[in-house]
């Protein structure tokens, strides 16, 4: 069988420099899956895009060739002019970035973002493109795509915009797929639906897909063919089974070491301890009011939370899981004071055990100054939390700064002291952030937080935009200064297997509520609640004899009314949380 996409040699480089990509090989039969996996830097993105001819303007294929077979003809990508490449651009080939924010206009609508595509490459009409866009946003798992379709992209969560991303690629029903990252952002249920819906598009339509990943349990739930690269070579190629079950190269089973698992084994958790507790939240609900875009329509509540209740003891980690909009980041910014909850609920926080308490919901100016220097945050990506136009060091003194501490070269001394502590050299001090890779980047946002000595450390989804090696050493870090400096974690994940790994307590959350709340120990082997099951069924293994089981996640995902009488529930009927052993809590009716 002749292959649909052909790379032969393929180098590229930036500027006089020597080549990023070296000597790369490889063909993607019609209908198959070919996985592309490794670290961030290993060249798997800019290959793909050289396909497409998207490369920056400094980077030149500088030998080589991609040939695209399908039903249209023979293709030579690197050598076609530009209008007929996009005659291919969205419409034979199609892309979803990794990054769903710089790929999506923030002047226009959601809709006829994904509309354009149609309107380009199959000249459909306004109704026609709508209906076609509506039924594939309805795919993909958006709760109202109508809502979405008159939709800017800041009015959606990061999981809703890579919906719509995978959305405006897949409406075209192109012959190959290249998918860069395209479940990074994703939470594990939306992620096991959106692989599966793509498998079924692919049975549909035969079309071939490209898959960019350093995730190993999506490779073994997607791929026929895998190829693993590292500093732009190819390290090792092959069929999955082989790769996955024996995996010959050194470098892959460093992959594989590398990352993270749920545990299966039978074990006894121990309860969150009662005393010395550093941050409580009692019965704490937010609820916002979003205003109709119809004048003659009332104004819709949204619940964010609702009756959370959350005790943390110091020197211990308490993770938040749940999907996007199931409330994690904002019980996160209530318990840092950055939302105040509705009227009733309470969050105290006590710095040290001899401290006073402070009532984070009713600061007083002095209060909130002295709060901050105990209690930081470190963001999901590394790459908007830091400023482009500061030096590190401007960065990283700059909290000292606002807290009037030290002079100026003891502000430069702590800096560098911090940068030692994250493993990073003090001599990079003076360079920008674009000067450093997702990884060392989250390490400079970990110094930044640790720089007012804080007791308390909100860390949301801090691993999620991170690489499995990276991701290990990240979470080793944040390990290691716990234990140095009896730091507390607020940890918001949706990554079961490294909540796993490091908290003391999971709270699992859906819709506002928390729905099942246990050690790590007990909850993973034990769960109770259909979404916990859910949750776990999605997560990705590296074993390809062990795929996600898709009915399970549909069920557990699936509405709360759809749930078993047990623990079904509505916005008027809301069932208990019930203690089902101890330290072990259950939302359900009894």
């Amino acid at each position: 069988m002749t292959a649909l996409l052909s790379v032969r040699d393929l180098s590229i480089g930036f500027g006089a420099g020597e080549a990023v990509v070296k000597d790369v090989n490889f063909d993607v039969e019609p209908g198959q899956t070919l996985a592309l996996v490794g670290e961030s830097g290993s060249g798997k993105t800019i290959s793909c895009r050289a396909a497409l001819r998207i490369l920056p303007r400094t980077a030149q294929i500088r030998s080589g060739s991609i040939t695209l077979n399908d039903s249209k003809g023979t293709a030579e990508l690197t050598k076609i002019t530009e209008r007929q490449m996009r005659d291919i651009r969205g419409n034979r080939i199609s892309m979803i970035f990794q990054e769903p924010m710089r790929s999506l206009s923030p002047l226009h609508k959601i809709g006829n973002q994904v509309s354009e595509v149609l309107w380009l490459h199959r000249n459909a009409s306004e109704a026609q493109a709508r209906k076609e866009v509506l039924t594939q946003f309805e795919r993909v798992g958006f709760p109202d795509p109508a809502r979405a379709y008159d939709s800017y992209p800041f009015e959606l969560s990061g999981g809703m915009r890579q919906r719509a991303m995978i959305a405006m690629a897949m409406v075209s029903k192109p012959d190959l797929l290249i998918a860069d990252e395209p479940t990074t952002a994703l939470d594990v249920t939306t992620q096991a639906q959106v692989l599966g819906l793509i498998k079924e598009l692919q049975r549909e339509t035969g079309m071939a897909l490209i898959l960019v990943t350093h995730d190993l349990g999506v490779v073994a739930n997607m791929a026929e063919q895998v190829v693993v690269m590292h500093k732009g070579r190819v390290m090792e190629a092959g069929p999955a089974e082989l790769i996955l079950n024996d995996p010959a190269h050194p470098y892959t089973r460093q992959l594989f070491d590398a990352a993270p698992e749920i545990p299966d084994q039978d074990a006894v958790g121990i309860p969150m301890p009662e005393e010395d507790l550093i941050l409580e939240m009692k019965d704490v609900c937010k609820t916002y009011t979003m205003r109709s875009s119809k004048g003659w329509r009332s104004d819709k509540q949204i619940f964010a939370c609702r009756g959370v209740d959350l005790k943390l003891a110091r020197g211990k980690t308490l993770a938040v899981v749940g999907e996007s909009g199931s409330g994690k980041t904002t019980t996160a910014r209530i318990a840092l004071g950055a939302e105040l909850p509705d009227e009733g609920g309470e969050v105290l926080f006590r710095p040290s055990p001899d401290d006073d308490t402070i009532k984070v919901h009713r600061m007083t100016r002095a209060e909130r100054t002295a709060f901050q220097r105990k209690a930081q945050m470190v963001f999901q990506d590394p790459y908007s939390s830091l400023s482009p136009r500061m030096r590190i060091q401007d960065a990283m003194t700059e909290p000292l700064e606002i807290h009037r501490i030290g002079t100026t070269s003891e502000q430069r001394d702590k800096a560098a002291e911090m940068l030692k502590r994250v493993g990073l050299n003090s001599d990079m001090l003076k360079r920008y952030p674009h000067a450093f890779s997702g990884g060392q980047r989250q390490r400079l946002s970990i110094a930044r937080a640790m720089m007012l000595d804080p007791s308390l450390i909100v860390c949301d989804e801090p691993t999620s935009a991170l690489d499995v090696s990276v991701q290990e050493q990240i979470l080793t870090l944040l390990e290691e200064l716990q234990d140095s400096l009896n730091l507390s974690y607020f940890f918001i994940s949706h990554d079961l297997a490294v909540v796993a790994r490091i908290a003391d307590e999971v709270a699992v959350m859906r819709q506002g509520l928390v729905v099942e709340q246990a050690p790590p120990e007990t909850l993973f082997y034990n769960p109770r609640h259909p979404y916990t099951k859910a949750l776990i069924a999605a997560q990705p293994e590296p074993d390809i004899n062990r795929p996600i089981d898709l009915k399970l996640v549909a069920l557990g995902a699936g509405a709360p009314d759809s749930w078993d009488d047990a623990f079904r529930f509505s916005d008027s009927v809301i069932p208990s949380l019930v203690e089902m052993e101890p330290g072990h809590k259950v939302r359900c009716h009894v």
